[in-house]
């Protein structure tokens, strides 16, 4: 088990701007406290480093789990899953009002691998906007 100090956790925290790094949820009005995530997961040699460490939503991060690849639905390629510490958001997702769209086999392989558009997260999303914490700026 991989024991991540005081200090590491906080500046994951503030570095992702207390946000999920994977669908952009605020952890503002969150009951669930945010899980910092092993991009490379510790079992399969992740070391607990910042620029291996991601800040999730507990959804995110269950979903997640450790998985390293996912199957982009579109074509059935298997890709890696989108790492938050190498690659830029915005390259491979954006937003359609409170839905989270794929530009790349890896932004669509994510969002359907950790269930980034179910119903109550939309839900979420939505009262997020009216309480202007969505989109993301």
């Amino acid at each position: 088990m991989s024991t991540i100090g005081a200090s590491l956790h906080q500046l994951v925290i503030q570095r992702a701007s207390d946000r999920c790094e994977y669908c952009c949820l605020s952890q503002a009005g969150q009951e669930a406290t945010f899980h910092i995530d092993h991009v490379t997961p510790v079992v399969a040699g992740g070391k607990t480093t910042a620029d291996n460490l991601a800040l999730a939503c507990v959804s995110c991060s269950l979903h997640k789990s450790v998985r390293q690849t996912v199957e982009d639905p579109m074509t059935g390629k298997i890709v890696r899953i989108f790492n938050p510490r190498q690659q830029v958001w915005k390259e491979h997702f954006r937003w359609s009002g409170v839905q989270v769209v794929g530009l790349t086999a890896t932004g669509r392989g994510t969002i359907d691998t950790l269930r980034m558009n179910r119903t109550i997260i939309l839900s979420i999303r939505a009262e997020e906007e009216l309480l202007g914490r969505h989109p993301p700026l």
